[in-house]
C-alpha cells in the first residue's frame, strides 16, 4: 500500500459548535499526511456554525461541509459522515477533538503492516470535567486474533473496564466494510457498535496517545435526551443492549460453537452488569434508610 497516495476522510459531525470546532479543524488539516478529505456533517446548527464551516470551506479545498436542513438527530448525523466520505480509510472526531500531526499516518503504517486489519486503535487522552487529563496503555493481543469470538469477547470485557483503555469509534477505519454496519439509535449504541465492529475484521493498535478528547459522564437519562430515545430504556438498557448484540450474533456468519461461545460471553456480561446495578441500588436504599432514622423526630436521643 502507498501510504501517501492513500485518500483518508475524517468525519467532523457537529450541531452548535462554532465556539470549538476551529480548534479540531486546525488538527485535522494540519496533518502530516496530506491526502485527505474533512467531511462536516452539520446537524441543523441554529449559531454560527454554518458561517463559519463555509468560511473554512472556501479556504481549503479538503474540507466538504454538508449541512442538514433539519435535526436528524445525534446518531444519523454521526452517520452522515461516512457516508458523505470517499476516502479508501476513515476515522470520526467530535468536535471539540484534538488529533497529533501524525494520528493518520501512524494509522496507515499498521493498515500497510497487516492487511488483515479492519481497524487501527490508538491511546487516547481524555481532560475530565475536572480538567484533569488521564490515559492508560492497552497492551492486549485478542482484539487482533482470526478468531472473531475471541476479539467479541475481548470487547464485552473491555465494556467493564475503564474507558481510557481503548475506543474504536475514534479509531482508523476501512470505510467499505464499516459503513454497511446497522446501526440503531439506542442507549449504548456505541457500545453495541464496538461489538459490532470486534465481530467484522481483526483490529491493531498503535500504543502511542495520537489523539486527545474531553469526557462527559453523562448519565443514561440525559443520554436518552440527547439521543431523542424514550427516558424508559435508561431503566433497561443493559437488557436492550443484550438483545441487540445477540440479534446480531444470529446474523453473522459464524458456526454453532462459536455462536455458543459469544452468547455465552454475553449472558456474563449481562450478568456481572445486572450484579453492579444491584449492588447500587442497595447502597442507595441503605443510605436513604439512614436518613430517615436521623431525621426522624419520633427517634429518641441518648441521655447526655
Amino acid at each position: 500500500m502507498n501510504n501517501a497516495a492513500t485518500k483518508v476522510s475524517v468525519g467532523l459531525p457537529v450541531r452548535n459548535g462554532a465556539e470549538r470546532i476551529q480548534h479540531v479543524v486546525e488538527s485535522v488539516l494540519t496533518q502530516d499526511h496530506q491526502n485527505l478529505e474533512l467531511v462536516i456533517c452539520d446537524n441543523a446548527s441554529t449559531d454560527g456554525t454554518e458561517e463559519l464551516c463555509r468560511g473554512l470551506a472556501a479556504q481549503d479545498g479538503r474540507i466538504v461541509y454538508h449541512r442538514n436542513p433539519m435535526d436528524v438527530g445525534l446518531l444519523n448525523n454521526f452517520i452522515g459522515t461516512i457516508r458523505l466520505a470517499t476516502g479508501t480509510f476513515f476515522r470520526w472526531v467530535g468536535d471539540d477533538d484534538w488529533l497529533e500531526p501524525h494520528c493518520v499516518s501512524r494509522g496507515l503504517e499498521a493498515f500497510a503492516a497487516d492487511d488483515r486489519l479492519i481497524l487501527v486503535t490508538s491511546q487516547l487522552a481524555y481532560t475530565g470535567p475536572d480538567g484533569v487529563t488521564q490515559t492508560a496503555a492497552y497492551d492486549g493481543t485478542a482484539l487482533g486474533s482470526d478468531d472473531p469470538v475471541t476479539r467479541f469477547t475481548e470487547m464485552l470485557r473491555l465494556l467493564n473496564e475503564s474507558h481510557l483503555l481503548i475506543d474504536p469509534l475514534y479509531a482508523l477505519v476501512r470505510r467499505e466494510p464499516v459503513v454497511r454496519i446497522e446501526r440503531r439509535n439506542m442507549l449504548r449504541e456505541d457500545e453495541v457498535f464496538a461489538t459490532k465492529l470486534a465481530l467484522a475484521g481483526p483490529w491493531g493498535h498503535v500504543p502511542e496517545v495520537l489523539a486527545r478528547r474531553n469526557w462527559t459522564d453523562d448519565r443514561l437519562p440525559a443520554l436518552a435526551r440527547k439521543l431523542a430515545v424514550p427516558g424508559w430504556q435508561a431503566h433497561v438498557a443493559t437488557t436492550l443492549q443484550c438483545r441487540e448484540i445477540l440479534r446480531w450474533l444470529a446474523e453473522c456468519d459464524l458456526g454453532d460453537q462459536q455462536r455458543r461461545r459469544a452468547r455465552l460471553a454475553v449472558a456474563r456480561m449481562y450478568a456481572r452488569r445486572q450484579r453492579i446495578v444491584v449492588v447500587r441500588r442497595g447502597r442507595k436504599l441503605a443510605r436513604i434508610a439512614r436518613e430517615l432514622v436521623r431525621d426522624d423526630p419520633r427517634r429518641v436521643k441518648p441521655l447526655v
